[in-house]
């Protein structure tokens, strides 16, 4: 693999590209946070040739994007992770995948939702049989992923916020699963919301709505761009689609409610999920 020095030094664009190089080092980097981290591993997801990928990895690891973590002596084999200079090019990941999904596959509308057809829910029902990278659950566990929600008088909500298809319904959904915890734990099954909001507001909307669950911050995008999760862009932030995961104790993927064009009704939905796998 040849590299080609950036034109412009004062570029920050230019000198990112110089660093990636082209669109294989992209796909390297997406699977390695997806959970993909050993060489052949790689090699079958990607189909890239071993010597383009080994020289790939070798940059990146030159370069600082990656490390290596030995995991067998003889013969000598390394996981590949990334280092915090590669997690910062996870908004990168999810911002490509946000431009791709709206203005190369859609019709370039905001929205907070996706046709039960789309390449979005392919994906994501793809997901089952899935294990979560670096992520533990002490027991089976439903994630839902929801927009935004905020205690009252929180400045929030961006303008416009009721007029994006699938963005209103958070507190609505919050409540059901509140008010149906019980039913829940009764199967053995914890409930987690999952928001790209900062800590100290979900915090506060937890408090307000008396949630007898947490909320998860997701604020550094590593769920977001581990799963390829779907997400939209509204008030300056990367938020998700709403979707509901129903995780084991091993943090494997057993089910997926995509879209969830119903809040409160997807609640019951997903306790019926529950009865019937545990």
């Amino acid at each position: 693999m040849r590299h080609v020095d950036p034109i412009d030094p004062d570029c920050g664009i230019a000198q990112a590209l110089g660093v990636l190089t082209d669109w294989w080092t992209f796909f390297v980097v997406r699977d390695v946070a997806g959970g993909v981290t050993r060489f052949d591993a790689l090699q079958r997801e990607l189909g890239m040739s071993r010597r383009a990928l080994s020289e790939r990895l070798s940059s990146l690891v030159e370069r600082g994007v990656l490390r290596r973590a030995a995991y067998s002596d003889r013969p000598p084999r390394y996981d590949y992770l990334l280092t915090a200079k590669g997690e910062g090019l996870l908004p990168v990941l999810i911002a490509l995948q946000d431009w791709g999904t709206r203005h190369v596959m859609g019709d370039g509308s905001l929205t907070a939702t996706a046709a039960p057809t789309s390449a979005e829910a392919r994906r994501v029902h793809g997901l089952t049989g899935h294990r979560i990278p670096a992520f533990t659950v002490e027991a089976p566990t439903v994630l839902y992923f929801f927009p935004g929600a905020y205690a009252p008088g929180a400045q929030g909500y961006p303008p416009g916020w009721t007029d994006i298809p699938g963005a209103a319904g958070c507190t609505l959904e919050s409540a059901t699963y509140a008010a149906r915890a019980d039913e829940f734990a009764a199967h053995g099954v914890r409930i987690t919301g999952v928001s790209t909001q900062r800590p100290d507001q979900l915090d506060a909307f937890a408090e307000h709505a008396r949630l007898p669950f947490p909320l998860l911050s997701d604020t550094d995008g590593r769920l977001a761009a581990s799963l390829r999760l779907p997400t939209f862009r509204a008030g300056g932030t990367d938020r998700f689609k709403r979707l509901t995961l129903l995780v084991d104790e091993r943090a494997t993927i057993r089910a997926v409610q995509f879209p969830v064009t119903d809040p409160a009704g997807s609640v019951t939905e997903m306790l019926d999920v529950v009865k019937a796998s545990f």
